[in-house]
């Protein structure tokens, strides 16, 4: 196969090489990061565009980050960008998901001539706002969720912006973490256009024609993968558990349509924008869906543009998917997300059901703890059950959807924070029974050591995730703050001495119970996955 004259194995030499600038791009972000946030967690994605602004290449970090990229990207090419400059931007309603991840745009131009651009997005402990952690429960507008960047230039020809910067600073609770972070990631985006410029001085304009050569090769093989589903409109429905104001519940909504090699995934139906904040940028809603049909196609598609070019995605205007500005909107991105995740991988199961798991714990259990006086801030979002897949159990104990980031080991944030781990383990019994077992959700309990605001974003509290084809649901998650049972959305003042214990949800289970292999039943009970049998 010849692409744009590049023979397949200079094609697939140049692919790996772009893949490989975006990886490099992530690592110097995670080692030059200063919060655990970054550096222990992941919490962060990079990748490359070109000049037209076209994904070309990503590291396989984030999914609900690298998916609503290009949104940003489309943002800073509107503000006529020059070579040197790196654009700030976090607003959720020009480019940005929720004010927390902050993205930097720099256009590459080794060589004088812009040639595309480095991205990097990462999940920033703190942006201010009403609560420590920007993520409070129970927000109603934007404004209380921190400072929102509509891609303003942090740096300006090569020299930084000191009035930005220092406007930034000036509003968040922990200004030197954030200034060593953003400086991470103003070297990742150095490191790609150094890597870039030697990739030019390699290969010349063999490497420009790579850059349309790859894309069109991933549209075509995600055609290829769209077109052999069965035609037809599979759909599915399901709700979030309140929006932090109301416990009433909300519909999320979706129909695939598979029309040969086209995609299309329709929201209609979904809900209303709600005044609380899991209100999600259409961008959002974009990113979900890609990682669902990459999922159920062929994951080794290299991710770039091509991969997105043939799904259209449709979302109801002034919905809970496309809200209108001054929406709050900080738990659309962690807790929305996954939900419009469930929903699309369901409707994908009435097509092609030896594909899809059954539901994991559909949420990331986001807990903030933090203090008023800007000492300290602690994010972290809590693995769960994975659900059961049509030939093996579900994963015990990791994170699902729209999230791939790593836990926080217990030394380091004990050595960063005021906070005590006084259990860390798999919770027995919480995945769904079934012939393959729902993977197992965890229990994390901290002792707060000094005066601090918690928030709590989870969900999966009262609506299990559900089995598949007679297998049994998975248990709830249950959120306890000194042993009272709290709400799935709340922030509370807690006093020093204070003990809060997350039980995350276990995955749904696939296939009757009946039909588990008893040397399978055995070996759960020997290994204490299961106490009740």
């Amino acid at each position: 196969m010849m692409t744009a004259d590049l023979d397949p194995v200079t094609l697939e030499i140049l692919r790996n090489q772009l893949e490989s600038v975006a990886e490099e791009m992530g690592q110097v972000l995670i080692t030059g990061a200063y919060s655990p946030n970054i550096k222990e967690r992941q919490d962060c994605s990079t990748a490359l565009f070109d000049a037209s602004g076209a994904l070309v290449a990503q590291a396989e970090h984030i999914p609900v980050h690298l998916g609503a990229m290009p949104d940003a990207v489309d943002v800073v090419m509107g503000r006529d960008p020059e070579p040197g400059d790196v654009f700030a931007v976090n607003d959720p309603f020009a480019g940005g998901t929720h004010l927390p991840d902050v993205t930097l745009v720099s256009p590459m131009a080794p060589d004088g001539e812009i040639v595309g651009y480095a991205v990097s997005r990462a999940h920033h402990a703190d942006v201010g706002g009403s609560a420590p952690g920007s993520m409070p429960s129970g927000a109603t507008e934007i404004y209380e969720e921190g400072l929102r960047l509509p891609a303003v230039r942090l740096v300006a020809g090569g020299e930084v912006n000191e009035d930005v910067r220092d406007l930034i600073l000036a509003n968040v609770r922990t200004p030197a973490e954030r200034r060593a972070d953003l400086r991470a990631q103003r070297a990742a985006n150095d490191r790609a256009e150094e890597r870039i410029g030697e990739l030019l001085a390699e290969h010349g304009d063999r490497l420009r024609r790579a850059f349309d050569a790859v894309v069109a090769y991933s549209r075509d093989r995600m055609e290829a993968e769209i077109e052999a589903l069965p035609d037809g409109t599979y759909e599915a429905r399901d709700v979030l558990e309140g929006d932090g104001v109301t416990d009433d519940d909300i519909p999320i909504q979706a129909a695939v349509t598979v029309d040969g090699a086209e995609l299309t995934v329709d929201f209609d139906g979904t809900a209303a924008q709600v005044e609380g904040n899991l209100n999600a940028p259409r961008a959002v809603a974009k990113s979900a869906v890609y990682f669902v049909v990459r999922a159920v196609t062929d994951p080794e598609i290299p991710p770039n543009q091509g991969c997105y070019d043939p799904i259209t995605v449709a979302v109801p205007e002034q919905s809970i998917l496309d809200p209108e500005p001054p929406a709050a909107v900080v738990g659309g991105n962690v807790e929305t997300s996954q939900r419009v995740t469930d929903v699309t991988l369901r409707a994908f199961a009435d097509a092609v059901p030896e594909r899809v798991p059954a539901d994991g714990q559909g949420t990331m259990n986001n807990l903030i703890i933090g203090d008023r006086r800007g000492e300290f801030t602690y994010y972290e979002t809590i693995g769960g059950g994975f659900g059961a897949r049509p030939t093996k159990d579900g994963m015990d104990g990791v994170q699902v959807g729209m999230t791939n980031t790593l836990n926080t080991p217990v030394e380091a944030l004990e050595a960063e924070y005021p906070l005590h781990v006084e259990r860390y383990a798999l919770r027995p019994s919480s995945g769904g029974d079934g012939r393959y077992r729902g993977g197992l959700g965890i229990e994390r309990s901290l002792t707060v050591q000094t005066d601090a605001t918690v928030s709590l974003l989870t969900e999966r509290r009262r609506t299990a995730p559900a089995g598949v084809n007679g297998g049994e649901d998975g248990a709830t998650g249950e959120n306890r703050i000194d042993g009272e049972t709290v709400a799935a959305k709340v922030s509370r003042a807690v006093d020093a001495g204070t003990t809060l214990t997350i039980r995350t949800p276990g995955g749904g289970g696939h296939g009757p119970p009946a039909e588990r292999d008893a040397d399978a039943r055995e070996r759960d009970r020997r290994d204490g996955k299961v106490t009740d049998e």
